[in-house]
């Protein structure tokens, strides 16, 4: 697996890229070479400088510090909604194809009727009632994602549940906790691997859209998306100031989706022809 893994440029690439993010987010707070929530009158947007490379924002605070600090709540939502969504939806789409009957119609009705309503539209809808924060926003884009895992874990059970181990498992006896969690449910993981780099990555995306519209991470908090958003009335000022975070939104969730892309070669055996 390590080999395949070694041997998909896209995958080495997307590693490299993404590394760094992480580690960055997870040391940014002592590395930053600002208070990211320092007020400074006398250094509104300014351009690059000495002390501020990537120049400042309407209050004078430092973009780079911003920068590293807006990586955190950006990935913390993105990871906890993705965890949240997977474990939602595993469970739901398990319960559906294993059990068939009425759990199987409920389901997958209710996730018919999730999937029809454009993912932003429903995290606006759903924010609306809940209100913005990192917390909520986990809750939001988790619910949102999770139909997708489900139907997933449906599909890939139906088909598991047919084959003849499974059958025989059943025929001597196994019992249904057994059967799901020994013979089912690690032969469906790797589509469901697959689906949580491209759930990340989409995550990502859902977060600074909903930050940009003033629903996300609450100021002064930093997050990319928020920064977008802020920065539109001041492109003729200091149009750097929307081009750094767009850039690195833009940078990590590219790498992000090659990442899934790659996973998706690896772990597909009808793609995989290595």
């Amino acid at each position: 697996m390590l080999k395949k893994c070694l041997r998909n440029r896209t995958f080495v690439v997307s590693v490299i890229v993404l590394l760094p993010i992480l580690v960055i987010a997870a040391i940014g707070p002592w590395i930053v070479p600002h208070d990211p929530l320092e007020i400074n009158p006398n250094l509104v947007l300014k351009p690059a400088l000495p002390d501020h490379p990537f120049g400042t924002d309407e209050f004078g605070r430092d973009i780079l510090s911003r920068l590293i600090l807006g990586i955190r709540p950006s990935l913390t939502v993105a990871l906890g909604s993705t965890l949240l969504a997977f474990a939602v939806g595993l469970l739901l789409g398990i319960v559906a194809g294993y059990f068939r009957g009425i759990a199987e119609k409920t389901v997958m009705r209710a996730v018919d009727i999730v999937l029809c309503f454009p993912p932003i539209l429903l995290a606006l809808m759903v924010v609306g009632f809940w209100g913005a924060g990192i917390k909520n926003l986990i809750m939001i884009i988790g619910i949102v994602y999770a139909p997708h895992f489900a139907r997933i874990a449906y599909s890939s059970t139906l088909q598991i549940k047919k084959q003849e181990y499974v059958e025989s498992e059943l025929s001597l006896g196994a019992s249904h906790t057994r059967v799901l969690f020994g013979c089912i449910l690690p032969n469906i993981m790797s589509p469901l691997i697959i689906q949580i780099s491209l759930t990340i990555a989409a995550a990502i995306l859902l977060e600074s859209g909903l930050s940009f519209l003033g629903l996300g991470v609450v100021p002064p908090e930093p997050s990319w998306g928020q920064m977008i958003g802020q920065s539109r009335g001041y492109i003729s000022l200091n149009p750097m100031y929307a081009v750094w975070p767009s850039l690195c939104l833009g940078i990590t969730i590219l790498s992000v989706n090659l990442l899934g892309d790659s996973l998706r070669d690896i772990l597909d055996p009808k793609l995989n022809r290595s």
